[in-house]
């Protein structure tokens, strides 16, 4: 039977599994907010047992314990150790970054603050207590709050609910503690002669302070020791390293107990650690993992914390998602009439911030994962692309933080003083670029029947040009008529074509100095023969469809879209023909660059991709026979194609499915594009095959540009929901990206890089405005500001 509800079917009697800091804090506020709860806590280890040392809470989270619970807020806030700087150490040379502003106490500290709370408000704590299962106790409680962590035994035994992702990251990395307390949080990287190796370091609590001597001379005793148990007198800092698993495995570290573990560490560092020893704590080498719960509850068992969610350390603390769980968990009880209600209201509160979070750190996790391709950045680069390496930081923000740190990065750069780094030149071949801003290639659907572009295109792509960018591209244009998605798609393998376009091209050269036009070729492939975007994506036209190619014969959609026709070698010399031809068209049509669509499923990708390329001759198999066409493809246009314009080449670095290419593919096959004389590769993903499962968010494809870029050493354009000029300003400092395209943004704003140019107080000439718009250059006034303010208040 259940313990009975109250009367606004709150619950009454509470569960909790897991006495960590959210387990906790969640048992303290329901007992709180409801005195008449019986409130439970079991934890399998003894109270003063944790594991970890300092745990690290933002403002943002402190704010919401002192509103919530301000005698637990005083208590910490007693302890906490804040610090502004974070040190970057990178070859022998330290750059500091200050306004930052962490607080960081120790976890076992915090633990006996929560223990305390609970003990005075009446929660029952159970220490080296095995909880019953969570289905048992739901039978006589009336709410089960699963704390048990990032094994939790109540998420693996009802996984058929919940269903969990579980991902093992591939670095290994052990907590340990040195017996002071460093002035910074401290980013370092090691050369471990077998490969290199990283410390996350911060202090979690004061020195003790220096005794005042008592009139005999005699100094007076220190702190009690109940108050600063297990803290030494010179404070004491975390000090987390971490490595790449095989780098691990080269050093012996999977071989080596606990305290040979911290002696090595301790060596490697030395100089942070003024040779001073690391301690252990049950420290073991361990490799993240990722939890992402499909569903967070189960009738009366909810899941909170780990066992619902894991951020990696390196953006911030575990501890910091936990509390917040079980802040928004008790404002929703404490606000839902019935707990079904409450509990869909805390996942729906409590869901877009911990997935927000998990894409941060993820980026943050790939960062330190491949740590090795970014070491031979100069040092300001570096430390600037550590900070903002997460997405959340930004130029922008860093700069408010920290000036004289982010002017003293840009300098380095040889970025001249006032210029926001977006508006810097950048050369390929015989063209160079007034700015880093790309007009994104943009299918528009807007031609007539015959694929000749008209004055849609003029104005389209003329507003774009006029709009201060750098560079314009066309959308894909088709090399043949039946190479075309729809019947509206605009193409270059007739006269009129070349006339239509040359018109453009004129316009943009003519009225918009300075900015380029560069046109992207294609072939749709399997993707073809379709209706426009908005009458029905990927279905086919109701009439009038033409025979579609591919490298093998699959249907995008098997039961929707035709089975296509797999290309002959003698159909495969036919294409490249094609391709050859439109881009002699192209040249003649006065493009500055030329853009080969090797991405997105079309005909040329459908070869790169395993997933869609199922042949058996020489153009399919391993990567190398499947990139065979497409490289042919290239050195076809290449050839037809101005020796002084540049090529680039768009792929996709992944398709977001199984089975398909990966980012290692991706960065051979730039290196291959490369290799054949592309000058930069634009680096989307996806849109390969229907059932992809792609990770959105903000700027979520920059990081395989990042990739090719960082690894191979050529250009590379970053695309993906980059929509703000401080993103854009961002990637280019950070050494991510030499040129940002984007899409929707001048969409929605065609003078999108003008405005970027005018929010930012810049007016040189990488941005500069048409002579007709000049007068527009400022923002305009948008209402009364002179109005005289209240000077009393009556009541």
């Amino acid at each position: 039977m259940s313990a009975p509800a109250g009367p606004d079917h709150r619950p009454l009697k509470v569960a909790v599994l897991g006495g960590g800091p959210g387990g906790l804090y969640a048992a303290a506020l329901l007992k709180r907010l409801d005195p008449g709860r019986e409130v439970t806590v079991w934890e399998r280890n003894a109270p003063d047992d944790t594991f970890g040392f300092g745990v690290v809470l933002s403002d943002e989270t402190l704010g919401g314990i002192e509103h919530a619970d301000p005698d637990v807020y005083r208590a910490l806030q007693a302890e906490f150790v804040r610090w502004d700087d974070i040190d970057i150490v990178h070859r022998g040379r330290t750059l500091t970054s200050g306004g930052h502003g962490f607080a960081a106490l120790g976890r076992r500290r915090l633990l006996a603050v929560l223990h305390d709370r609970c003990r005075a408000l009446g929660v029952r704590l159970l220490f080296r207590t095995e909880a019953p299962p969570a289905a048992h106790l739901a039978r006589d409680h009336d709410l089960v709050i699963a704390a048990d962590g990032v094994h939790s035994a109540t998420r693996t035994a009802h996984a058929d609910v919940f269903r969990p992702q579980l991902t093992t990251h591939r670095c290994r990395y052990i907590w340990l503690s040195a017996d002071f307390a460093l002035d910074a949080f401290r980013f370092e990287i090691a050369d471990t002669g077998r490969g290199i190796a990283q410390l996350h370091a911060y202090p979690y609590a004061r020195p003790s302070p220096t005794p005042p001597r008592a009139s005999s001379g005699a100094p007076r005793p220190p702190h009690p020791p109940a108050e600063r148990a297990g803290v030494p007198d010179g404070g004491a800092s975390t000090v987390i390293v971490e490595m790449r698993e095989e780098v691990w495995r080269a050093n012996g570290l999977d071989a080596q107990d606990e305290s040979a573990a911290a002696a090595w560490c301790a060596a490697l560092f030395a100089d942070t650690l003024g040779g001073r020893p690391l301690r252990t704590n049950n420290s073991s080498w361990i490799a993240f993992r990722t939890v992402v719960n499909e569903r967070w509850s189960h009738g009366r068992i909810v899941l909170l914390g780990d066992a619902a969610h894991t951020a990696h350390f390196s953006i911030g603390s575990g501890t910091k998602l936990a509390v917040e769980d079980a802040l928004a968990l008790a404002a929703c009880l404490r606000e839902q009439p019935a707990l079904p209600d409450a509990l869909a209201a805390y996942e729906a509160e409590r869901r877009p911030v911990v997935a927000s979070t998990q894409r941060a750190a993820r980026a943050s996790l790939a960062w330190f994962e491949d740590l090795a391709t970014y070491t031979d950045q100069p040092p300001h680069q570096f430390a600037f692309n550590l900070l903002t390496r997460s997405r959340r930081v930004t130029h922008d923000n860093l700069r408010l933080r920290d000036a004289g740190f982010t002017d003293a990065v840009a300098a380095a750069a040889g970025v001249p003083t006032g210029t926001p780094p977006m508006f810097t030149p950048f050369r390929l071949r015989g063209l160079t670029l007034r700015n880093r801003v790309v007009v994104s290639p943009m299918d528009m659907y807007a031609a007539d029947g015959d694929g000749t572009p008209g004055d849609f295109h003029l104005v389209h792509l003329g507003a774009r040009a006029l709009g201060g960018a750098g560079l314009v591209m066309t959308e894909m244009v088709c090399v043949s008529p039946e190479g075309r998605i729809t019947p509206a798609c605009t193409g270059l393998y007739a006269p009129q074509h070349e006339r239509a376009w040359r018109r453009v091209t004129d316009f943009v050269h003519a009225q918009a100095p300075g900015t380029a036009v560069g046109v992207q070729l294609g072939h749709s492939g399997r993707k073809g023969s379709t209706r426009r975007m908005w009458e029905g994506i990927d279905q086919p036209l109701p009439d009038g469809n033409w025979p579609l190619v591919a490298p093998s014969a699959l249907p995008y959609r098997p039961g929707v879209n035709q089975i296509p026709h797999a290309l002959t070698t003698a159909e495969l010399g036919v294409v490249r023909a094609q391709f050859a031809r439109s881009a002699a068209a192209a040249a003649r049509a006065g493009f500055d660059l030329l853009e080969l669509h090797c991405a997105h499923g079309y005909l040329l990708s459908g070869f790169l991709s395993p997933l869609t390329n199922r042949r058996t001759d020489a153009y399919g198999g391993s990567l190398a026979g499947r990139l065979r066409f497409p490289l042919e493809v290239f050195d076809a246009v290449r050839e037809q194609w101005p020796a002084d314009r540049p090529m680039t080449v768009r792929i996709s670095a992944t398709d977001w499915a199984d089975g398909g290419t990966t980012p290692d593919d991706a960065v051979a096959i730039a290196a291959a594009f490369a290799e054949h004389g592309a000058d930069a590769l634009d680096v989307s993903t996806g849109q390969v095959v229907p059932d992809e499962r792609p990770d959105f968010g903000r700027s979520y494809q920059t990081p395989y540009a990042d990739r090719i870029r960082n690894t191979l050493g050529v250009p590379v354009i970053a695309v993906g929901a980059i929509s703000s000029w401080d993103d854009v300003n961002s990637l280019i400092l950070a050494g991510r990206t030499d040129l940002c395209a984007l899409a929707r943004p001048h969409l929605y704003d065609p003078h999108w890089t003008l405005h970027a140019a005018a929010e930012q107080g810049y007016s040189g000439p990488g941005a500069p405005w048409p002579l007709p718009y000049q007068a527009g250059s400022r923002t305009p006034p948008t209402g009364r500001t002179d109005a005289p303010k209240p000077r009393l208040t009556l009541h």
